[in-house]
């Protein structure tokens, strides 16, 4: 097993490790203030344990990171790479006695070119900064994490975020032709290209692409673009079950509509966002299926889905009647996490994707788990590609509901596995699945990708101890 070989930094070497900084960084960048680093010590997951770091710096240049990483090789202090830290596995917590390495202030939108229908991108650009940009062109940036007004470029790249669209448009992966990274040592590295085409030796970007700062930090990005699509109907089916409504996502997809967005919501998530919201969603449905459709036509194509949805069970198919409706309810989708976190104040996210034929599988047995351990445990999903956000609901100070939450999150990702599918679709391993990313990618995977691991990393700095 590849461990780090280094040492959180003694009291007495956090000056040197600030002095040693500050000869390539302005005073402003380099924060050692205990209560201000102790800020920056976590993202959103429960259940992962963080450090203290010995300090948090902050660079507005490629030339700073460069520097932040040489003196980390040279006084072998690791290095955790940060971005708005929304996500959800513990990917960005810190480590005792790290350089918390914040990429936020590299924001900048270095170009948008509509003839090559790409962007070139800091690490620290908002996502929906960076969409509201390249509308101005006529060109879109589809990957749309829920957290889309926050997260940033380079926090999507490093855990390869989804969203909500991905079911027609694809995950981050899918747009990342080329990175500039920094490596351990401070060696800057260019992967990919600007071309719509290319196939020059491996495939080094896709393999930064989800490496969660692990084998470089990432600086610079290029990343593809789309003409923007006209804007969106969205039609919402309320089914009697979870079931039916799995049903009528498999008829959707088998009878070869392509929806831009097809995402579910079980009884639980829509009871608790009609509380957080006020929506007036409608509380007597078993599961709450949103299709949309951007084509040229989305009023055929929102009545040809709706049909199947009848089909399948669905009370009721209501389809939205303008741009404003169809707006309030991705609005409903977008706020089922934080109306969830709301039932009982904290929350473990799962995000267990399995072949779209295993979707109903997968609730109903979420369901018993649910009853099993007596806990709250709602669904969101992106039901048209399988992949859903089992939402454990627990109350932090009560030690046994705690227990159960976490023994329940293990089975959902065991049921997972089980129905073919994979722990994470779109939040990475971090620090939460680390122990199951072995049983899904067997020994000799994970051996190989450890060795991955050692060839950019040699002495272990980067973002030690996540994935494995």
């Amino acid at each position: 097993m590849i461990m780090s070989r280094i040492e959180a930094p003694r009291d007495e070497d956090t000056g040197n490790l600030v002095d040693r900084l500050l000869t390539g960084l302005p005073a402003g960048s380099v924060l050692s203030d205990p209560d201000v680093t102790a800020s920056y010590a976590t993202d959103m997951a429960s259940f992962c344990p963080a450090g203290a770091p010995a300090v948090v710096v902050l660079p507005r240049t490629v030339e700073e990171v460069q520097h932040v990483l040489r003196v980390a090789t040279e006084l072998r202090v690791p290095v955790v790479p940060q971005g708005a830290r929304t996500g959800l596995s513990g990917a960005a917590n810190a480590t005792d006695g790290c350089v918390v390495l914040s990429l936020v202030r590299m924001d900048r939108i270095l170009e948008i070119d509509p003839v090559d229908r790409i962007a070139v991108v800091e690490p620290g650009v908002v996502n929906a900064t960076l969409s509201r940009a390249v509308a101005a062109h006529g060109l879109a940036y589809p990957p749309d994490p829920s957290s889309w007004e926050t997260c940033t470029i380079g926090g999507n790249i490093g855990t390869a975020s989804g969203g909500l669209c991905c079911v027609k448009y694809g995950v981050t992966a899918e747009y990342v032709l080329g990175l500039d990274v920094v490596l351990a040592d401070g060696r800057l590295m260019s992967t990919g290209r600007r071309t719509a085409k290319g196939v020059a030796g491996y495939d080094l970007t896709r393999l930064f692409v989800g490496s969660e700062g692990s084998l470089g930090v990432v600086v610079r990005a290029v990343l593809a673009l789309k003409p923007e699509p006209p804007r969106q109907l969205v039609l919402a089916a309320e089914f009697p079950s979870a079931r039916a409504a799995c049903d009528a996502v498999c008829a959707i997809m088998a009878d070869g509509h392509v929806p831009s967005l097809l995402e579910l919501m079980d009884r639980t998530t829509v009871r608790a966002v009609n509380a957080l919201t006020g929506m007036g969603l409608p509380e007597t449905t078993e599961a709450l299926l949103l299709a949309a459709f951007d084509t040229h036509d989305p009023a055929a194509d929102l009545a040809a889905v709706g049909a199947l949805c009848e089909a399948a069970g669905a009370t009721e198919v209501v389809p939205a009647d303008d741009l404003a409706e169809s707006e309030l309810l991705l609005q409903a989708r977008r706020a089922a996490l934080p109306a969830l976190e709301a039932v009982k104040g904290t929350t473990m996210i799962d995000d267990v994707c399995v072949p779209r034929s295993r979707l109903g599988d997968l609730i109903e047995g979420i369901e018993r788990i649910a009853g099993k351990h007596r806990l709250t445990i709602g669904v969101c999903a992106h039901a048209g590609d399988g992949n859903t956000h089992p939402t454990v609901c627990f109350d932090a100070s009560d030690p046994d509901e705690s227990r159960r939450a976490r023994a329940s999150f293990d089975e959902i990702m065991a049921l997972g596995l089980e129905l073919g599918g994979t722990i994470t679709g779109e939040h990475g391993v971090g620090v939460l699945k680390k122990e199951w990313l072995a049983r899904e990618i067997g020994p000799v995977g994970l051996e190989l990708q450890r060795q991955i691991k050692q060839v950019f990393d040699p002495l272990g700095i980067l973002n030690p101890g996540k994935l494995f």
